[in-house]
């Protein structure tokens, strides 16, 4: 039966994806892809020729009604981002939302996303987390953060090298200096690196040495309620 089928990619480590993902990948009629170069090289590396489209926040607008006609056509579409799992601050839920009304069947494969390993290994309460993905670059990322203040739960985020200092700044100046977190960097990649500590010790570091890479950034929750 034709469907949507997401496909999680690596995070990073390519050895980290399914082999069920490379079987769907081999199998579809076409693949969307959130940039074709990097999803390119992937299938160069597995030896999958399958047919690549692009498909990312700036053309999903245009092309989401072609590619439901041709899933309805009998098609099979598998669906990537860059790494990790379609739809978790990457582009999905416009296409899955489409095809939905459309009474058209999506399956979600499950495999890397980068939101996991990181609650996991950053030290803090996990059993309770929630996912807030990138804050607003400006408007309303302070009316976010007043928002996050009284957050009981361990707090995940999504999060850019350049902006890394400033976000944690910011943090320190709602949540308070002494608030525990963890900057998880290169998640499954070489260079992987977990710092934990309190905000004030993490924007000492951070200040000192200018991060790089993907990054992931958990933060305690309010403890004084």
């Amino acid at each position: 039966m034709a469907k949507l089928i997401l496909v999680p990619t690596p995070i990073g480590n390519l050895e980290d994806i399914t082999l069920r993902a490379l079987r769907v990948l081999k199998e579809a009629d076409f693949i969307l892809a959130e940039d074709t170069r990097t999803t390119g090289m992937l299938l160069k590396h597995y030896q999958i020729e399958s047919k690549m489209f692009s498909h990312h926040k700036f053309n999903e607008h245009n092309t989401v009604e072609k590619i439901t006609q041709r899933i309805k056509g009998g098609e099979t579409a598998a669906m990537v981002s860059d790494a990790g799992t379609p739809g978790i601050s990457d582009p999905g839920y416009l296409l899955v939302n489409h095809c939905i009304t459309n009474g058209i069947e999506v399956e979600c494969l499950p495999g890397a996303t980068a939101l996991i390993p990181a609650i996991v290994m950053a030290g803090l309460p996990n059993d309770r987390f929630c996912f807030e993905g990138f804050l607003p670059p400006k408007k309303g990322r302070q009316k976010k953060l007043t928002a996050l203040q009284q957050e009981e739960r361990t707090m995940v985020f999504y999060e850019s090298p350049h902006r890394l200092v400033k976000t944690l700044n910011q943090s320190a100046e709602f949540f308070g200096l002494e608030r525990k977190a963890a900057v998880c960097r290169e998640l499954s990649k070489f260079y992987e690196e977990i710092k934990r500590g309190s905000l004030e010790e993490l924007i000492k570091y951070y200040t000192d040495h200018p991060p790089k890479g993907e990054i992931v950034l958990v933060i305690e929750g309010n403890r004084e309620q």
